[in-house]
């Protein structure tokens, strides 16, 4: 039900929202979109701005220099990472960049005539380093209130520890700037904001509806086990993340290996990211070796249900899960863990490995999983092996799960942390 925003202790408000892009199932474009759901359905009206965007023509300002992928872009930017400094012409390159971005971030604000910024992930991870300048100059020049939603950080990712560009860092990733609200998905950004930076932060965590219930099985979806060749008496073994190194899915491989059972099927969502072909070959070789069966779906599933170019019916990942028997979740490193959240709104059973957010921050709240430590053990292969087995055990798994969802990370958790944030900036409500 929509709520007015002044009901809410701020009056509603013209709010964009800036990043990289706003398209596909990645993080951040996840959980932007689920606060323009929640800010607009307290009164406030949402508009785009990014490289890659998916969002109505009439809320919208593509620029495709914004995209970290554009050729310019990423050209500077292979000049500005594993170097000690830049020469001259890169910092003339730069800037010149930086100088458009401003252009079509002041058109972006004239045109939807804007009252609060969301900048997402741009000033947190160097991706795009003259987007990020763009962006803290346009604040310190407009002074328009905002909040930084920061996802990544420069320093968690060792590909920008050695750079040419730590002064533009320092400066924008992020700024401190007064009239800037900044918020992070989990504690331990926060204290290092704050240990590095001198920057107070709040946290919101990513969010699921959980107060809407999950949908099941429907006229679309119900054939989606035979579409992909999984019989029925099959174990669906869902890792629904794309192929990347940090996803650990060698430890899936290896769990499927381990359990020794032709029903144990493993089925692999996404597709590879952008980090080259290295870590698929090695998961192709683990997998020959493993004498497994391994289905990669990417490219029948995508954000909306629709058909491939040969007419075969595509997914959305939310079809799938209803079918999961399990989903694991082997990862080395999150910036707080979607899937997780996934796994245990639509009730299934996860394999999760202890990354050092899900152990400081969900770990600690009393999820029912089986955990392992980068390693796949013979006690988790016994505990899969378990639950599996027990629908009784699957069925109490599930209802302790939903519930602590539910208190810790539903909407109505964002909901009262962005109302907070707003009346920060604003001076109005409590």
């Amino acid at each position: 039900m929509k709520t007015a925003g002044f009901q809410l202790g701020c009056a509603p408000k013209r709010i964009g929202f800036i990043s990289t892009r706003f398209h596909g199932t990645d993080g951040v474009t996840l959980e932007a979109r689920k606060w323009a759901q929640l800010l607009e359905e307290m009164g406030h009206s949402c508009f785009w701005m990014a490289g890659l965007l998916q969002a109505p023509p009439e809320t919208s300002h593509p620029v495709p220099l914004a995209f970290f992928g554009h050729p310019e872009v990423a050209e500077l930017q292979s000049r500005l990472f594993g170097v000690t400094r830049r020469n001259r012409e890169i910092t003339t390159r730069l800037q010149t960049l930086k100088e458009r971005l401003k252009d079509e971030l002041y058109r972006f604000i004239e045109k939807f005539q804007l009252e609060v910024l969301i900048p997402e992930n741009i000033l947190a991870i160097p991706m795009h380093v003259p987007l990020g300048l763009a962006m803290t100059e346009v604040l310190a020049e407009t002074g328009l209130p905002t909040i930084a939603h920061h996802h990544d950080f420069t320093w968690e990712r060792e590909r920008f520890t050695l750079n040419g560009v730590n002064d533009y860092l320092q400066a924008a990733f992020p700024p401190l700037l007064h009239h800037v609200e900044h918020v992070v998905i989990n504690s331990m950004a926060q204290k290092e904001l704050a240990r590095r930076f001198g920057i107070p932060s709040q946290i919101i965590p990513n969010i699921l509806d959980f107060e809407t219930p999950p949908p099941g099985l429907d006229d679309y979806n119900a054939d989606v086990r035979r579409e992909i060749g999984i019989r029925e008496e099959d174990w669906l073994i869902l890792q629904p993340t794309r192929v990347v190194q940090r996803k650990g899915i060698e430890h899936a491989i290896e769990l499927v290996r381990q359990l020794r059972d032709p029903r144990a099927q493993l089925v692999i969502s996404h597709p590879a990211g952008d980090e080259g072909s290295a870590y698929m070959a090695m998961l192709n070789e683990r997998i020959a070796d493993a004498g497994i069966q391994v289905h990669f779906i990417a490219d029948r599933v995508a954000e909306t249900r629709g058909r491939t170019p040969d007419g075969r019916k595509v997914y959305t990942l939310f079809d799938l899960y209803p079918h999961a028997d399990l989903v694991t979740y082997p990862s080395l490193y999150e910036g707080f863990g979607n899937a997780f959240l996934e796994a245990i709104y639509f009730g299934k059973p996860v394999v999760v490995n202890t990354y050092a957010v899900y152990a400081r921050d969900i770990d600690p709240l009393g999820f029912k999983t089986i955990e392992m430590d980068q390693l796949v053990t013979r006690h988790v292969v016994e505990q899969v092996r378990a639950i599996l087995s027990d629908a009784a055990l699957r069925q109490s798994w599930a209802e302790t799960n939903y519930a602590l969802g539910l208190k810790y990370f539903s909407y109505a958790v964002a909901r009262r942390k962005l109302t907070a944030r707003l009346a920060n900036l604003f001076g109005e409500g409590v």
